[in-house]
């Protein structure tokens, strides 16, 4: 068995899902398991060099992991032969000059979506990471959740019969950071610097709408500021210039129509904070972050309306949990596992810088609803 040293320029790692996600859970994981085999023998063993502004941070976070390189010259970085994959974490309006300083440099691309701060530059990237011929793939970590991986499942085998309607609703209550600390950086309430859940979430909702239920016909979506002022991790008041909510409806290609709910100013009462429910002729589900439940149509009950007497029927029985066919790693993880191997001729992978364009199409065209107060056509993407 031959070891294989896959050099990753890691840059943005200093945040918090650079940090937890991507760095621990799924590189520095892959790394204490012995690198990842691949299927003729090959085990690729990553071997990061950590990249950011901040000198103290970056120092800071490779001695707690014990991480050799890091450097806060993204151009040095870059120069480096031996470090073939790019991988981007940092925020939205740097993301298409750091990606095409990386295809420039001929490395491979993976990267946090947005793939760009608007659609033209999310394509511009694509466009030429394809004429530069490296490969590339974006984060679309959601269809990785052992919840909506059983769902999938479901939907695989026709238990929905016609899929009629999808019901997305996402999101906490995220604290002002006045008297109790926010548990979300400030730049996503600070438009200049990539923030507002409409392009935050829009992208993920693509994804997961193109890879499990079909395209994306139509759209209406309107955005709200509903928390105004906040403090920033310095304790800085500050004022909210961008939207921490979205009601999103989509009209899909089969004729399904799909809503999601997104809010950073909502308090949760659902089994989790993203819960998907799917209803179709013969069954309907409800899947989370890690669990999914499930009812057939032979197990729906037959309610009455009758407001004047208590409801003798328990809506939350009958919904017995899909079983788990398989052990679920991290969803973040599984996805690096897919585009290493896809890197080493494995396998294909189809979670690319056009997909992540498509998702970056769908929040423009999100925010342009709202504002005209009107529904969009999706038209297919022009490359």
């Amino acid at each position: 068995m031959s070891e294989h040293r896959l050099g990753i320029i890691m840059n943005g790692v200093t945040g918090r899902m650079g940090t937890n996600q991507h760095l621990v859970r799924s590189i520095l994981a892959i790394r204490e398991q012995g690198g990842l085999e691949l299927d003729d023998g090959r085990r690729i063993m990553p071997d990061p060099v950590l990249v950011g502004r901040d000198p103290d941070k970056l120092e800071a976070l490779a001695a707690e992991h014990g991480i050799e390189r890091f450097t806060s010259n993204l151009e040095i970085a870059l120069a480096s032969p031996q470090d073939t994959l790019y991988f981007d974490a940092v925020t939205t309006p740097q993301r298409a000059a750091n990606l095409r300083a990386a295809i420039l440099a001929g490395k491979d691309i993976y990267c946090e979506k947005p793939s760009g701060a608007t659609l033209e530059e999310a394509l511009d990237v694509y466009r030429l990471a394809e004429a530069a011929g490296v490969r590339h793939g974006v984060v679309q970590d959601k269809l990785w959740l052992p919840g909506l991986l059983k769902l999938k499942g479901l939907i695989d085998e026709g238990f929905f019969g016609r899929i009629l309607s999808v019901r997305g609703e996402f999101g906490y209550w995220v604290f002002e950071g006045e008297d109790e600390a926010a548990q979300r950086p400030s730049w996503n309430y600070k438009k200049a610097e990539g923030g507002g859940i409409i392009y935050d979430m829009l992208c993920h909702w693509r994804y997961l709408l193109d890879n499990l239920f079909g395209g994306v016909k139509r759209v209406s979506c309107l955005g709200a500021t509903h928390v105004p002022e906040r403090w920033d991790e310095q304790g800085e008041h500050y004022f909210v210039d961008t939207d921490d909510a979205a009601y999103a409806t989509f009209e899909l290609e089969d004729g399904a129509i799909a809503h999601f709910n997104s809010s950073w100013c909502v308090r949760v009462r659902r089994d989790d904070l993203l819960t998907l429910q799917v209803d179709g002729t013969q069954g309907s589900a409800v899947a989370g972050l890690r669990h999914c439940r499930m009812q057939s149509r032979s197990a729906t009950p037959t309610p009455v309306w009758n407001p004047d007497v208590e409801q003798p029927i328990d809506f939350f029985a009958g919904w017995p949990e899909v079983p788990g066919q398989e052990t679920y790693e991290n969803a973040f993880r599984a996805e690096w596992e897919f585009f290493i191997r896809h890197l080493y001729g494995d396998q294909g992978f189809p979670w690319d810088l056009h997909a992540g364009a498509k998702g970056v199409q769908l929040a423009e065209l999100a925010l342009q609803s709202w504002d005209e107060r009107r529904w969009l056509d999706v038209p297919p993407l022009e490359i």
